[in-house]
């Protein structure tokens, strides 16, 4: 049985996610690319440390969040192991774009972000309501 504090957190950090995809989203037809890169990778995150609030496990370190995830739920299955490359190329895009001040990408690459993250979250939503509704 999870506890209430436990489920709050999830729900407060996966509300987190979606409100950074709205943002992303708002971003790509501003034409402000990087934040649109960066706000993908943080909606995952975000929908990552969800799940992850679920055990009472957090990190101060991305990598140990990404780390956590992918251990006790994309190598056991419990979500699919396409979540992984999708972890991989927003981490890889995100960094390019806050950290290269010569860092290009285009509008089809953000997009594309952009739709990885939004398939990322709604995978992770669907997975704990599923959780949620368990515990009730």
């Amino acid at each position: 049985m999870l506890s209430d504090n436990a489920i709050n957190l999830s729900k407060a950090r996966l509300n987190i996610a979606k409100e950074r995809i709205i943002v992303a989203e708002q971003n790509l037809e501003l034409g402000y690319y990087t934040t649109v890169a960066n706000r993908a990778y943080y909606a995952a995150f975000s929908a990552m440390r969800a799940v992850l609030a679920l055990q009472g496990f957090d990190s101060k370190k991305h990598s140990g969040v990404i780390a956590k995830f992918r251990q006790d739920y994309i190598a056991t299955e419990t979500l699919p192991k396409d979540l992984s490359p999708i972890i991989n190329q927003l981490t890889k895009i995100r960094q390019g774009s806050d950290y290269d001040d010569f860092y290009f990408i285009s509008k089809e690459e953000v997009t594309k972000q952009l739709q990885d993250a939004k398939k990322f979250v709604e995978t992770v939503e669907q997975y704990l309501l599923t959780q949620y509704e368990q515990n009730i």
